[in-house]
C-alpha cells in the first residue's frame, strides 16, 4: 500500500518518495536541489493523499466517439492546504501541483531554539502571524511542515487551525521526516488528526533536532547558514 498504517502515523511508502527524501537528507545536496526536491516531495505526497484519502465518483462523459462512464476525484475544490512559513513553503509548492484549487493558510510559527526545552521536552513557540481561510465541515485540510521534531511547533499551530474552524472532513499534518517524540506528542493533545509522514526516525538529539534527520530544512532550502 502506498500510505500505511503505523500506528503512531501513516507512512508514505511510495517508491519516489523515498528517493527523494534519500536526495534531501544528502549533505551534498545543495540549496537550489534542495529546494526542487522539496517541491517534487510535496507533489509525490499531494497525489498519495489523492489514492489514498479521497473518493472518486462515476460520471458520465462525451468521448468525441460517444458517450462513456469515467472517474473524477470527489472533494478537489475542498482542500485547504496550511503553510508552516518558513520550512514548508516549497513543500506547499509542490503540493498545489497536485491540489491547484486549494485554499491556502500561512501561519508563521518559530521556535525558541535559545531557551532550549523544558522539563516536558517542548519548546517556547512564538506565532508571529496567522492568516487562515474559512474552513467547512466538507474540507480536507492539510497542514504541511516538512519537519515534526519536538511536536512544539505543530501543537501550536494546530491551536489556531482548530479554535478557528468548523470540524473538516478530515485534518492532515503531513511532514517528511518525524521523530517518534512529536508524533507522540502531537497525536496525544490532537488524538482526531492524522498523522502523514515519509518516514519515522530514530531519535531527538539534545537540541531537538531529528536524527538522521535532514538538518535545518528552511536553512538548506533558503541558503541562509
Amino acid at each position: 500500500m502506498p500510505i500505511e498504517d503505523r500506528g503512531d502515523a501513516y507512512l508514505v511508502t511510495h517508491a519516489l518518495a523515498k528517493d527523494t527524501l534519500s536526495r534531501l537528507r544528502d549533505v551534498e545536496t545543495e540549496q537550489v536541489s534542495f529546494r526542487k526536491g522539496l517541491v517534487k516531495l510535496g507533489r509525490i505526497c499531494g497525489y498519495e493523499i489523492i489514492d489514498g484519502r479521497m473518493e472518486t465518483e462515476y460520471v458520465q462523459i462525451e468521448t468525441p466517439l460517444e458517450a462513456t462512464m469515467g472517474e473524477r476525484v470527489k472533494g478537489l475544490d475542498d482542500i485547504v492546504i496550511i503553510n508552516v512559513l518558513r520550512a514548508a513553503t516549497p513543500f506547499v509548492e509542490g503540493l498545489l501541483k497536485a491540489f491547484p484549487r486549494a485554499r491556502q493558510g500561512v501561519i508563521s510559527a518559530s521556535r525558541d531554539e535559545e531557551a532550549g526545552r523544558d522539563e516536558t521536552g517542548t519548546f517556547p513557540i512564538t506565532i508571529d502571524y496567522v492568516k487562515l481561510p474559512e474552513i467547512t465541515p466538507d474540507d480536507t485540510v492539510i497542514v504541511a511542515d516538512p519537519m515534526l521534531a519536538t511536536g512544539s511547533t505543530m501543537n501550536a499551530v494546530l491551536e489556531h487551525v482548530v479554535e478557528n474552524s468548523a470540524d473538516p472532513e478530515q485534518l492532515i499534518v503531513l511532514s517528511a521526516v518525524s521523530a517518534p517524540e512529536g508524533l507522540l506528542r502531537v497525536g496525544e493533545q490532537f488524538s482526531d488528526i492524522d498523522l502523514l509522514t515519509v518516514a519515522i526516525d530514530d531519535h531527538l538529539d539534545d537540541d531537538g533536532f531529528i536524527v538522521p534527520g535532514l538538518g535545518d530544512a528552511g536553512d538548506r532550502a533558503f541558503r541562509t547558514t
